[in-house]
């Protein structure tokens, strides 16, 4: 299939396409003769693993290992397990930091419930932050 079916059918553009092939995340295509890529049906699949990874968070270093270990003939589920957990991780932590950071600018909007601009120094450029 050419470059332009395979992109319609993933919901890919060709560039996208043409930078995986550059970053070794689908294999090389046929050429045809007048020069044309020409994917396998196995390329789609390929793609949308791709895509599962991306929606999972997985950076394309990360999933491009995954394929790496799925191309030297082992079941990569021992690794894709390990970075979910660093992925779980990750999220957890950026959940703790955005519950504290909502924490900090509730407290803040609690203290300019009513604001006062006769009472702000003209040196100061709020004194809600």
């Amino acid at each position: 299939m050419r470059i332009g079916q395979l992109a319609e059918a993933v919901g890919a553009t060709t560039k996208t396409l043409r930078f995986y092939e550059e970053r070794g995340l689908l294999p090389p295509a046929q050429r045809t003769p007048s020069g044309y890529r020409d994917y396998t049906p196995d390329a789609a699949a390929r793609v949308e693993f791709i895509h599962r990874g991306q929606a999972a968070g997985l950076t394309l270093a990360q999933i491009r290992q995954i394929i790496d270990v799925r191309d030297r003939g082992q079941a990569p589920c021992e690794h894709v397990r390990d970075l979910l957990d660093a992925r779980l991780a990750d999220i957890d932590h950026q959940l703790q930091q955005l519950t504290t950071l909502r924490a900090t600018i509730a407290e803040l909007r609690q203290q300019a419930t009513r604001p006062a601009p006769e009472s702000c120094p003209p040196g100061q450029i709020c004194r809600y932050l």
